[in-house]
């Protein structure tokens, strides 16, 4: 009967395990977007969307919520810079900020699910 009692607690940390891979996973293809064209950003957001809600109440929930929130945000720089690019180009200068917001909320979070910390 002892024997029954450490597999769920593994099963547990397995779980964690595997959504701390995710997690990493999902900023790591966010990072490939910025070599490959955005595919990988497209899957990467896909997954963020599919696992958030089995990493509701854990720690890499935040990671989740953030490798969407910034997905959006990037979104609304992209377009907002569509539609400034004709006033002077001032559109490659929220596309440079819209890029930097990117590439630093990416690279944040990664660090952070290597440690196994939350996003905060």
């Amino acid at each position: 009967m002892t024997d029954a009692a450490p597999q769920p607690a593994a099963a547990t940390s397995s779980s964690a395990v595997d959504h701390r891979t995710l997690a990493i996973v999902v900023y790591g293809l966010y990072l490939g977007a910025l070599f490959c064209g955005g595919l990988s950003w497209l899957a990467g957001f896909i997954l963020a969307y599919i696992k958030r809600d089995e990493t509701a109440g854990t720690i890499w929930h935040s990671h989740f919520e953030n490798a969407i929130h910034t997905s959006w945000v990037s979104i609304g720089f992209f377009l907002f810079g569509l539609f400034t690019f004709w006033f002077f180009f001032l559109g490659f200068v929220v596309w440079g900020v819209g890029y930097i917001y990117f590439v630093y909320r990416t690279v944040k979070g990664l660090i952070r699910a290597i440690e196994g910390q939350p996003y905060v």
